[in-house]
């Protein structure tokens, strides 16, 4: 039974979502800074307030319940008029601010200094996303978000403004038979593409070593050990520099497969003029990568 003599918070409806968006409780507080148990004990009080159970709590994090699937749209709808109307009724010189997402290995410092030279009376905030962080945008933690295509959101639920392209490399171990070739084709590179992470740059390639397939692993740092290993093999774009800093990997251009797109995503109804502002910004101010 829920009190209602109390409102519902706005606090715990977005504790729930980010719960909801990483389905595992120690990612969400980490994200919060808030003490797991203490995330654990406000989710219950949601719960309660509405007499029905939201969460169902596994060995490897948590899962929305039917109940949950209902209310999560309804609770980031919640969240974002909450927002709109704060913003409605800031003071005109407040209303000129923008959250700008980015993820994983893209660097945008150029662009938010470009957009910060135009408008330094704007408030301009920067978030970096991990992969779990595919709701950021629709529950309107940022306003806009930095990323590579393809994103993982409906047709009509954003608008998304090709930034630049990138060709895509491989990497490999050293000692690796392909890792001594000036360049490689596509179709040299059989295998299945795994996308592990939605907001994730490398494309993965299965690689069988001993008859067993790639396990799924989560962190990127492990990814690469995995291909230092020689259990799997990567393409990434050539602008994602981090399997640089291990010695024992090696970059190879690949030649004839389609290019990483970098783009700028929003919601396909925000009217937040700093977006478009944005745009401009990073159009002017980012490109991609030269060539390993």
């Amino acid at each position: 039974m829920n009190d209602l003599g109390q409102d519902l918070e706005l606090r715990l409806v977005r504790y729930f979502t980010v719960v909801a968006a990483h389905q595992h409780f120690g990612r969400a507080a980490a994200e919060l800074h808030v003490a797991q148990p203490a995330l654990s004990r406000q989710i219950q009080r949601l719960e309660k307030y509405l007499g029905t159970r939201l969460l169902d709590r596994t060995p490897q994090g948590a899962r929305l319940t039917p109940a949950g699937q209902t209310f999560l749209p309804r609770a980031r709808a919640l969240l974002g008029a909450a927002r709109e109307a704060e913003l409605a009724v800031r003071e005109p010189a407040l209303t000129e601010r923008i959250t700008i997402g980015y993820v994983e290995d893209l660097v945008i410092t150029a662009a938010v200094r470009e957009l910060r030279r135009r408008h330094p009376d704007a408030r301009i905030t920067t978030r970096h996303l991990s992969c779990h962080d595919v709701g950021a945008l629709s529950d309107r933690r940022v306003d806009a978000l930095i990323a590579r295509a393809p994103l993982p959101f409906a047709a009509g639920d954003v608008t998304a403004t090709p930034l630049y392209e990138e060709a895509r490399m491989l990497v490999v171990p050293r000692g690796h038979p392909l890792a001594g070739r000036a360049s490689v084709t596509a179709e040299e590179l059989a295998g299945e593409e795994v996308a592990p992470c939605a907001f994730e740059t490398p494309e993965w390639a299965s690689y069988r070593v001993l008859g067993a397939d790639v396990p799924p692993i989560e962190s990127y740092d492990d990814k690469l050990e995995l291909v230092a290993s020689g259990q799997a093999i990567a393409v990434l774009p050539v602008g994602d520099r981090r399997s640089s800093l291990r010695p024992d990997l090696v970059t190879v251009p690949i030649e004839g497969a389609p290019p990483s797109q970098v783009v700028l995503a929003s919601r396909e109804d925000d009217t937040n003029p700093m977006i478009g502002h944005l745009r401009l910004a990073a159009e002017a101010a980012l490109s991609p990568a030269p060539a390993a």
